[in-house]
């Protein structure tokens, strides 16, 4: 039978701590809020007022629940008045010290009984635990911002922690209406460890120029549907914020991953701390304010720069699969001629047949006039000959992932184009410079990696390897935009923006489980509920084929050679048994 907690404490009624209190009185809890001061507790009180006087105005509380609500929170500054609570939350700042002073004092006060919760989102639980009279009842009871709106709740438990203690917790966050996630005590929990770690490695890029703060962020967002770009949310979160959750991460682990890349001091010292500030990866209409204005790292639009740009008219499809009939429908939609080279006649009529499928459902849908399908499928051509191709100004290819067919492709459209044809590949992990080194024209040669579906997917990631002409890369991203496709710029190497980001963190998300750290439902809803993301990484892993994953992982880590980078052995494993996710009906879920 879970524990009643009738009546619980806060301590530190800043922004994290009033949102607690307000959570737990809008569940019908009397809470007891304790502040240093009086001017503090005053602060705190018209803190909560406002947010209920704020959910009350757009229809989310009514008045008489409100007044309810504020009825059961009495406000103190003596922790005295915790003597009878049976659960005690601390939100002061996140000072190990401070907090250990905060359970120390408690000890005197409160009865054996009684649970003390640390609010931390990277401090370890078991150094504030063995602060007190009673480890055995201490846990972690990290609420995400804003506590009254976000549903993640990370319980920690330390190597003492009753489990009775942790369920009785678990009880009551379920009860608060909130969805609780047990893990064990490790730095940055659950969601901050996979989303610190990422954002790292995002800043990483940026001080590397591998990519732009523009071009990291939309790839994030238009490649995996993330809410907003890992800059971005650094600067949301606050440069020293992440930095000191860096920091720790690093302090408890040594992995060299966690220890915060150099440019992050260097802002902090320069007082670029983000939104908070007016200036972080972005520069703001002012401190506080989420409107992004231009400045001297401002990218150009596409077209808009001083390279000459080559003229695209007509493009060439080297292909007849899923990709190539998106990319190929994409081009002709935008009012480009298109030439499909297929194997066969019966390849290249399949291809234009899909097309067609895809713009029937268009039509269907009201999104297409029966005008504009017709238009469409009058653009589109095939051949089986590369020398169908002879008259093209831009030929992507998308044939199968093998180097060796790429290379004898563009070996082929070599002695075929025209000069001046531009020749592309829609790789998505194979280096772009080896398909130009097949050819007697490297500097036409450039990576275009469209999404699956190409039709829908909105990002395209343009990746130019040292031998690219700046022209290309120009007229490329010009290309994109008249596509409807929003490009982003990057070096040629493994995994190139998203997958470089994306599969370390599903990697690190696999050896959380491996550890036996924390399950995966809870590990999946810590980043859905928690971060936002639309999926949770083993969700992401089975959609995309755990074999799919583990090529990738294995050649990022060829590539850098970070041992973090290396595939999880719970992977190897997964596939070696065949459970490789949705399509095997096996993955880490079991599929009906």
């Amino acid at each position: 039978m879970a524990r009643e907690f009738a009546r619980v404490g806060v301590i530190g009624l800043g922004t994290m701590g009033a949102g607690i209190v307000e959570v737990f009185a809008r569940a019908g809890i009397e809470v007891v809020a304790v502040e240093v001061d009086e001017t503090a507790a005053a602060h705190g009180r018209e803190h909560i007022e406002h947010s209920t006087s704020r959910a009350v105005s757009r229809g989310k509380l009514a008045e008489d629940d409100r007044a309810a609500l504020l009825d059961r929170v009495r406000v103190t500054t003596s922790l005295a008045d915790l003597a009878d609570v049976d659960l005690v939350v601390e939100a002061v700042p996140e000072r190990l010290e401070l907090k250990a002073e905060v359970f120390a004092a408690l000890d005197k006060v409160c009865g054996p009984d009684t649970i003390f919760a640390s609010n931390t989102s990277s401090l370890s639980i078991t150094e504030l635990s063995v602060r007190t009279e009673r480890p055995s009842r201490v846990v972690g009871m990290h609420f995400f911002n804003p506590a009254p709106v976000q549903a993640l709740v990370e319980l920690v438990r330390t190597v003492v922690t009753e489990p009775a203690v942790v369920e009785d917790v678990r009880g009551l966050a379920e009860r608060l209406g909130k969805s609780p996630v047990v893990c064990g005590d490790r730095a940055g929990f659950i969601a901050n460890q996979l989303l610190f770690t990422y954002l790292n490695q995002a800043v990483g890029m940026f001080e590397s120029n591998y990519a732009g703060r523009e071009d990291l962020d939309a790839a994030m967002k238009f490649g995996c549907g993330y809410p907003m770009g890992p800059l971005a949310l650094m600067d949301l979160i606050g440069l020293d914020t992440a930095y000191e959750i860096l920091e720790e991460m690093y302090r408890q682990s040594r992995n060299q991953r966690h220890a915060p890349a150099p440019i992050l001091k260097q802002m902090i010292t320069a007082g670029l701390l983000g939104r908070k500030a007016g200036r972080g990866f972005y520069t703001y209409a002012e401190p506080g304010s989420s409107e992004v204005v231009a400045d001297g790292l401002t990218p150009p639009p596409p077209g808009s720069d001083d390279a000459t740009l080559r003229p695209i008219n007509r493009v060439g499809v080297v292909g007849t699969g899923t990709m190539a009939t998106g990319i190929a429908e994409v081009f002709a939609k935008a009012g480009y001629d298109v030439v499909v080279r297929g194997r066969s006649e019966s390849k290249g009529d399949g291809a234009v047949a899909a097309v067609r499928k895809s713009l029937e459902k268009a039509v269907v849908k009201g999104k297409l006039s029966e005008e504009a399908r017709d238009e469409t499928l009058g653009k589109i051509s095939t051949t089986v000959d590369f020398s169908g191709l002879a008259e093209c100004d831009l030929v992507v290819e998308a044939i199968a992932e093998d180097l060796d067919v790429k290379q004898a492709a563009f070996s082929a459209l070599d002695e075929v184009c025209k000069p001046g044809t531009i020749l592309a590949t829609t790789t998505s992990s194979l280096p772009v410079v080896e398909c130009a080194a097949s050819t007697s024209r490297p500097a036409d040669v450039i990576g275009m990696h469209f999404f699956n579906p190409a039709a829908v997917m909105k990002l395209v990631e343009v990746v130019s390897p040292i031998t690219t002409a700046p022209e290309v890369t120009a007229t490329v991203r010009d290309v994109c935009a008249r596509i409807k496709k929003n490009p982003v710029l990057c070096g040629d190497r493994a995994g190139f923006i998203v997958n470089a980001l994306l599969f370390p963190y599903l990697n690190d998300s696999v050896s959380m489980l491996e550890a036996h750290y924390a399950t995966v439902d809870d590990i999946d809803s810590a980043m859905k509920n928690g971060c936002g993301l639309p999926m949770g990484p083993f969700a992401l892993l089975d959609v995309v084929g755990l074999d799919v994953s583990l090529a990738i992982e294995r050649s990022l880590y060829q590539e850098f050679r970070v041992p973090g980078f290396a595939p999880a052995p719970l992977l190897e494993h997964l596939v070696t048994a065949g459970r490789l996710g949705r399509k095997t009906g096996h993955g880490f879920r079991d599929y009906s």
